[in-house]
């Protein structure tokens, strides 16, 4: 199987901007993108959507969603998304507090074959894996 590409993501709103309250990245998810595994972390996650559709699991509920919703992630829920579509999407991420932003800040840097900001490399919240990818059905 091909490897997937990365996501892109523009980070928009960092920590440092709002006193660590909440940050706000913009994130382009290829087609076929199994995303990332199903994890938890300690700061709520609103998911925005501007293109496309994505898949969004919640605990153990499965949720599509398309242009103009939203999906949420309250801290130490389990969740994840994919995008099984053959287009691909794109989404506003919003975290409370913020510094995971820092994370994407560093996805953007590699990808563009350069270092990440000062600000990026500072600590990133910690992610506990625990549970698979979405399977495509």
């Amino acid at each position: 199987m091909e490897a997937v590409p990365d996501p892109r993501t523009k980070v928009l709103l960092r920590s440092e901007e709002t006193g660590g309250h909440v940050s706000m990245t913009e994130i382009v998810v290829p087609p076929h993108n199994a995303g990332p595994p199903l994890h938890t972390h300690n700061f709520d996650e609103a998911f925005y959507v501007l293109e496309g559709e994505l898949i969004f699991q919640i605990e153990d509920r499965l949720e599509s969603k398309g242009v103009g919703q939203l999906s949420f992630a309250s801290r130490n829920v389990a969740h994840a998304l994919a995008n099984h579509s053959s287009a691909p999407a794109r989404y506003m991420l919003v975290c409370t507090p913020a510094g995971f932003e820092r994370h994407w800040a560093r996805v953007a840097a590699q990808a563009a074959g350069i270092d990440p900001p000062q600000w990026a490399m500072q600590n990133i919240p910690e992610i506990t894996v625990v549970g698979p990818h979405i399977a495509r059905t």
